[in-house]
């Protein structure tokens, strides 16, 4: 039976969101401005921010820290990357966390799994998020699958606030650098780090190759893995989603690994969840 990537159950259509079609639209119309206003020192600033933001606050904060727990840190040190998370614009923690660990519960089903691979590349990739599902999107709903961190009142407020971190950010790159680091560290950055990120729900479960006989159709991609700091060796992760490291092999370069380690190395991190002998 052919799957109709826009329903969310059989005859039930989902609607497009317009406000999200208008905010998303917006901010890749203004980074297309940034070869008007480009510098190196913007350029660098992006790519820096594209680090921070993605490897530290998504990958290694938001996904292998709060998602998995597969490694420990102070909580104010946990505080600090979840804060580096929200303002990489991918939504409040616990949104966040309970959508990724739904796809990993339900990897690929067509209604359980917020963005499912099986829908098609473009719902996997964006049209989960312009056509929005209640039970992933509103707060009541989703925080039931993060309880851990629902109960957390700090959570609760970065949950809800995360947008209005964006203005001291953008205040603080106009005082810098004026436009040009707006433009580049703010909507470049953000629409490069939301490429590469939902490249991982998409590409990686559709080509590269696989190390596990997984559940599902996860895979490795090099080229993914590259862009996301380790998150492409999507396959190995979801044979082992509660290991710390996602690159295996000496050759599967995996930076927020690296990040971990150091932690670890420095007394930052404890309890970090190893792969297995295998």
């Amino acid at each position: 039976m052919r799957f109709n990537s826009l329903q969310t159950l059989p005859g039930k259509p989902l609607r497009l969101d317009w406000v999200g079609v208008v905010f998303f639209t917006t901010v890749h119309a203004v980074a297309l401005l940034s070869p008007w206003f480009f510098s190196w020192s913007a350029l660098g600033i992006a790519v820096f921010l594209h680090w921070l933001f993605g490897s530290i606050g998504v990958c290694l904060g938001y996904h292998r820290l709060l998602s998995h727990r597969s490694f420990k840190v102070p909580r104010w040190l946990e505080y600090a990357i979840a804060i580096l998370g929200a303002l990489s614009l991918q939504g409040g923690p616990i949104f966040w966390v309970a959508g990724h660990r739904l796809h990993h519960a339900h990897t690929e089903d067509e209604y359980k799994d917020p963005y499912s691979a099986r829908r098609g590349f473009w719902w996997s990739h964006i049209l989960w998020i312009l056509y929005p599902r209640a039970e992933f999107f509103e707060y009541e709903r989703y925080q039931r699958f993060a309880p851990d961190l629902a109960r957390d009142p700090f959570y609760r407020w970065l949950n809800r606030y995360f947008l209005a971190l964006q203005i001291p950010v953008g205040l603080l790159l106009y005082a810098l650098g004026g436009w040009s680091f707006v433009i580049y560290g703010m909507f470049l950055r953000c629409v490069i780090l939301w490429h590469t990120t939902w490249f991982i729900n998409s590409v990686t479960h559709l080509w590269g190759y696989r190390s596990f006989d997984s559940n599902d159709n996860s895979r490795n991609l090099w080229w993914a893995a590259i862009l996301t700091y380790g998150e492409g060796w999507h396959n190995n992760h979801h044979a082992y989603p509660h290991v710390a490291k996602c690159g295996w092999r000496w050759w599967e370069i995996d930076m927020t690994w690296w990040a971990i380690r150091l932690l670890k190395t420095v007394g930052l991190a404890k309890d970090v969840n190893l792969p297995p002998a295998v």
